[in-house]
């Protein structure tokens, strides 16, 4: 059923996670939201919606963001639904491998290719379905900054085509783990990067980067080997006193907070951890660096089409 007084929301990854959880806390704060679960795999999106429980105000549709032609055949698919006026879009999926050689259908390196390209050609797509003022939330994650200690290698970006391919004879753990900080990066770029060219709100649209902190319940560690993942498992108590390590639950909340809260009108271009705004690292305000990913991206879209 639609409601044309109400507003519409697409976040990626939504079936589980912290999608899930911003999902279940923008339904929960009353009636206005519906929320669009965008997934990859449409079987287990609708079991989430069921377990959200709110089935006139839940939408999952089809989106795999590793392949271009499936970003493209959900944002022309969207406007098709019926769905109240599309206000905001959450960049939430990504994934982190630690071995191997992932490409996406495209031909690209994997953690790029979602984490970044898809989300790219996503709201690009998007922009002209958005009735303003709408928002715009791109997970990134404190990992992308190399002063602070998060555990995991540095980010390392010279060029966008340098991310294109996976590394010779395929990922190591470090490597995998360099690739996933880097596409953070990169989300931090495109943060600033839309957010300039949408003239820092001057068009109605405010885009904000949100970092959740360190989830231990959350699936990224789903591609470490099986000793990885017992470590991990039997970290996650002691994981749970650290400062900046959160629940999944209260990331969601926070992260729904950014989408609806009336409290940040007008505020754009902006980094929170959490509910905290803060400076992002010094590497992500590089407008050189943030326009060679942009124009990459674009060359990249526009080919696939």
């Amino acid at each position: 059923m639609t409601d044309n007084t109400g507003r519409t929301v697409v976040i990626t990854g939504a079936n589980t996670g912290l999608g899930f959880e911003c999902a279940r806390a923008l339904l929960e704060s009353g009636p206005g939201w519906h929320v669009v679960l965008a997934v990859r795999d449409t079987a287990r999106g609708t079991d989430a919606a069921a377990r959200l429980g709110k089935p006139e105000r839940t939408t999952v549709s089809a989106l795999d963001l590793a392949s271009l032609r499936s970003v493209r055949d959900f944002a022309t698919g969207l406007p098709q639904l019926g769905l109240p006026p599309l206000t905001a879009v959450v960049c939430n999926a990504g994934l982190q491998f630690v071995g191997g050689t992932q490409t996406t259908v495209d031909g690209y390196e994997m953690t790029f290719g979602v984490n970044h390209l898809g989300h790219f050609a996503l709201v690009n797509q998007l922009l002209d379905n958005l009735r303003t003022p709408a928002r715009i939330l791109v997970v990134s994650s404190g990992t992308h900054d190399p002063d602070k200690f998060t555990g995991m290698p540095a980010p390392r970006y010279t060029t966008a085509d340098e991310l294109l391919r996976p590394a010779p004879g395929g990922l190591t753990g470090e490597e995998g783990r360099r690739r996933y900080t880097t596409s953070k990066l990169c989300n931090m770029f495109f943060t600033y990067e839309l957010d300039r060219r949408l003239g820092h709100g001057a068009k109605g649209v405010a885009v904000n980067a949100f970092d959740p902190g360190l989830m231990p319940a959350s699936g990224l560690s789903r591609d470490y080997s099986p000793g990885q993942q017992l470590a991990w498992r039997l970290l996650r108590p002691v994981l749970r006193m650290v400062p900046g390590v959160h629940s999944v639950r209260r990331s969601g909340i926070n992260l729904a907070a950014l989408v609806a809260d009336p409290a940040l009108d007008g505020v754009t271009g902006a980094y929170f951890a959490g509910t905290r705004r803060l400076r992002s690292s010094k590497d992500s305000y590089d407008e050189e660096l943030a326009r060679d990913l942009w124009q990459t991206s674009e060359r990249l879209v526009s080919a696939a089409r």
